[in-house]
């Protein structure tokens, strides 16, 4: 099959950017993590950087977006500044919600990136009640994405929300990261294998579609047709992204705009001095952040 066609130099250019500053702000955050600068738990997103940028991309502004527990990686794709992203996960008061989410709860109601969710597939009935809302609010031009992984895939939430989602004619879109790799704890009898999430919301009266989870423009083009089904059909809709574990997908798809004159060598060089540049910026200005104080504990920071 052949490779989808590249989008305009200029939009190709600024995908690779954004997954590029996935890449290193991840890469820097787990520094930070192990030198004790960030408390709780920090779950890297490498490899999903095609699935999350070229999801994120098909998105309308007024669109809104759920993701897992991989939220900074989110909320950087959507738009949050980075230094308000760092802040969040050291724990400081200029963070995305002052510092009270960390890594597993960040969040950017401006951007329309409703926030990650720690329980593991616990935000697929949130997803839909945002296009629910919508709905009753007569903003009938809305979707709503819902990334999660194949593990979620197990919960009970994930059938009766596809289930009620179906039934409601919710305009919802359920992106299945599935990186094909059985976790340790998983009996293989439970394990969501690549061939049946398709089928199994089909059974839900949900359709579906499939793309390469490691090609931005496939993953791009996949989930921009997606969002215009649930539109025109006033239906929900699953998008399975196949991506494999330890793969990287930044570095090939560089190498593919070089190759196809959408970018220069010197021109990468500069883009990936530019995307350092702006991960060291957003660790300074996290450091710089104080801490909350006690006396704060019980106040809800204003929305970003």
């Amino acid at each position: 099959m052949a490779e989808p066609l590249l989008p305009d130099p200029r939009v190709a250019q600024e995908w690779l950017e954004a997954m590029l500053l996935l890449r290193r702000f991840e890469e820097r955050a787990g520094e930070l993590y192990a030198a004790g600068e960030i408390a709780g738990f920090l779950h890297p997103w490498a490899g999903e950087e095609a699935t999350i940028v070229g999801s994120v991309r098909a998105l309308r502004d007024q669109d809104r977006l759920a993701s897992t527990f991989r939220a900074p990686a989110h909320a950087l794709a959507r738009g949050s500044d980075p230094g308000r992203v760092m802040a969040e996960l050291l724990g400081r008061v200029d963070g995305l919600c002052g510092g009270r989410g960390g890594a597993m709860h960040v969040t950017d109601v401006a951007r329309n990136f409703m926030g990650g969710f720690g329980i593991v597939g616990g935000h697929l009935p949130i997803t839909a009640g945002f296009v629910l809302a919508a709905d009753v609010l007569g903003r009938e031009d809305e979707v709503a994405l819902a990334h999660f992984g194949d593990g979620a895939a197990q919960q009970g939430m994930f059938a009766e929300t596809l289930n009620l989602a179906a039934l409601w004619s919710l305009p919802v879109v359920f992106l299945a990261t599935n990186n094909q790799a059985r976790p340790a704890h998983t009996p293989p009898e439970r394990h969501a294998d690549a061939a049946d999430l398709l089928e199994r919301a089909k059974g839900m009266g949900v359709g579906g579609l499939r793309c390469d989870g490691t090609d931005v423009v496939d993953v791009h083009a996949t989930v921009a047709k997606a969002i215009r089904k649930a539109l025109k059909r006033r239906r929900p809709i699953l998008v399975e992204a196949l991506t494999r574990r330890g793969h990287d997908p930044v570095t090939p798809f560089a190498d593919r705009l070089v190759a196809t004159g959408a970018l220069g060598a010197t021109a990468r060089g500069a883009l990936e001095a530019r995307v350092r540049d702006r991960v060291e910026a957003a660790v300074a200005f996290a450091r710089a952040s104080p801490e909350p104080e006690p006396a704060t504990l019980l106040e809800v920071p204003g929305p970003s």
